[in-house]
């Protein structure tokens, strides 16, 4: 199985009256590139989280959304928190031996300050317990949705192989016919040039001519190069930089037959493997 990096995923839990959502996004990247966008309150668990999603995933940048809401109807369990309490009571001596005229602090003000009010702890690890549930549950379908993903991408570049196979095919027989016209070229020419035509000499032009166009090699490494494509793809697993390096070979061969050929339709076929090699990079691109 072959994965995209491109996939997404959401999951929403209830935890008393607060409702947790989530979600994951990612697009491709040459490196893993996790990013978490997640409330205070689920900060201290940020390390435990990450570590769940780099398990999962090889490639790509991904972004995770912890978003905590109010249940609608739902009527929140609010504690004040003692040490918060405490540290603010100390502080605001300390202001108030530093700068008398300033006024005190009043309840509003205490209880609007960041850290006094809070869930209880019971109800904090309940929430936490919940999150890497929904995280693990988003995982699982984020998993799938980039497999989904990957195997119509597989398809895609097993089809562009199928038919850069099938030109490949077609440019070996017409090798004869090439060095078969060039001989009658060279013959035509001689005699036009000369009153009689060495056929040692005509030998001779025609194995030079037919070693400057021998594409043997060229054709025997595309098929080679064809063939591991199709065996990375059944393989499967982490295949984007593999698959890649493939795509760079391929086209240096058809760079390297589009500039020996001589014949307009071995030239053309070399553009088409081109064009196919191309379209098979850029969705490579996307693969983990």
């Amino acid at each position: 199985m072959i994965y995209s990096m491109t996939g997404y995923a959401s999951g929403m839990r209830e935890v008393g009256v607060t409702t947790l959502n989530i979600e994951l996004r990612s697009v491709n990247h040459r490196y893993l590139d996790v990013q978490f966008r997640i409330p205070e309150e689920l900060r201290p668990s940020e390390s435990a989280l990450r570590e769940m999603v780099v398990a999962r995933v090889q490639r790509g940048k991904i972004e995770c959304r912890i978003g905590l809401n109010p249940t609608a109807g739902g009527r929140q369990h609010l504690e004040l928190d003692p040490e918060t309490l405490k540290q603010l009571r100390a502080l605001s001596e300390q202001l108030r031996l530093a700068w008398p005229s300033v006024p005190g602090l009043t309840a509003a003000d205490i209880l609007h300050w960041p850290g006094v009010l809070g869930s209880s702890p019971g109800s904090m690890d309940q929430l936490r317990e919940t999150c890497f549930e929904a995280l693990r549950a988003a995982l699982d379908e984020f998993a799938a949705a980039r497999a989904r993903e990957g195997g119509r991408l597989g398809e895609f570049l097993l089809e562009r192989v199928a038919a850069m196979e099938k030109r490949v095919d077609t440019i070996a027989p017409r090798m004869p016919q090439v060095i078969a016209a060039f001989r009658d070229r060279l013959t035509a020419r001689l005699r036009e040039a000369m009153t009689g035509v060495d056929d040692e000499r005509v030998r001779q032009e025609i194995a030079l001519f037919a070693g400057r166009i021998d594409i043997d090699e060229e054709l025997s490494r595309l098929t080679a190069h064809l063939g591991e494509v199709k065996r990375v793809l059944a393989a499967g697993g982490t295949v984007g930089k593999r698959l890649d390096f493939l795509t760079q070979e391929l086209n240096r061969e058809a760079n390297t037959l589009a500039s020996k050929s001589v014949d307009m339709e071995i030239t053309n076929t070399a553009l088409e493997l081109k064009l196919l090699i191309e379209q098979m990079r850029e969705q490579i691109q996307n693969l983990e």
